[in-house]
């Protein structure tokens, strides 16, 4: 046995980069399996909204989280401006900056700030909790949770552009892709569902988006009320933990 283990400690200091690359194909493989058919089908969408596959391709690379790709092009459909478009994004993106936070904390002094930067660019919610379980196991370490994040960016991006390509060939309407959209969004919320006060945020931020499209011109209801549902839900979360105290 210990002969055994002596001959994979050598043949993986033969080749630690293929060793790095193969541990990280392993763990990430699932999120790719997973990216993929939610690719195809924002692909699909993005083509109907009127996006050629190549700025379907650049906006995945440039952006990466599906839910914002998500609403910029339900945006786009309805023919939101770019500052609108660019306001809401960026505050369902802020997420990414307390992920990219907490993983630094991980790789610690070990990396780079370059290293850094690439990594935290790489980040979605599944990314960041794979990555997390096996720092918290240990024997994980900086490269090869990078590239878990990076092949599930070429995953994301290949299979956007696939269903940008494929959705020449589909009929607008057809297989249901017109209700795709808000299942996506209504699956988004159902997870999002975890206690009485996030309950609470949806009831507030969707009874003021309503109220908004029928009072505000324009898309700006959507940043309104995403603020004031938020601001609603801190203060209501922060009254109930001052008065469990």
């Amino acid at each position: 046995m210990s002969n055994l283990h002596e001959e994979i400690v050598r043949e993986s200091m033969k080749n630690p980069h293929e060793k790095i690359l193969r541990d990280g194909l392993k763990v990430g493989w699932p999120i790719c399996l997973g990216y993929f058919p939610i690719g195809l089908a924002f692909g699909v969408l993005a083509q109907k909204a009127g996006l050629h596959p190549l700025e379907i391709g650049l906006m995945s690379l440039l952006v990466f989280a599906g839910s914002s790709q998500f609403i910029a092009v339900s945006m786009l459909s309805a023919g939101s401006a770019a500052v609108p478009i660019v306001i809401t994004t960026f505050m369902v993106n802020l997420r990414h900056l307390l992920m990219s936070s907490s993983m630094a904390v991980q790789l610690g002094s070990r990396v780079r700030r370059a290293f850094l930067w690439i990594f935290a660019y790489g980040i979605t919610d599944e990314s960041f909790a794979v990555n997390m379980a096996r720092f918290s196991q240990g024997g994980w370490d900086p490269k090869r949770a990078l590239v878990v994040n990076q092949v599930s960016n070429l995953a994301w991006i290949g299979s956007t552009v696939i269903g940008g390509y494929g959705g020449q060939f589909i009929p607008a309407g057809s297989f249901g892709m017109g209700y795709a959209l808000s299942a996506m969004f209504l699956c988004l919320l159902v997870f999002q569902l975890r206690g009485r006060i996030y309950a609470v945020v949806t009831v507030i931020s969707g009874g003021l988006a309503v109220l908004g499209a029928l009072l505000i011109p324009g898309n700006a209801y959507v940043i309104i009320a995403s603020f004031m549902g938020a601001t609603a839900g801190f203060l209501l979360k922060r009254r109930l933990t001052g008065k469990e105290r």
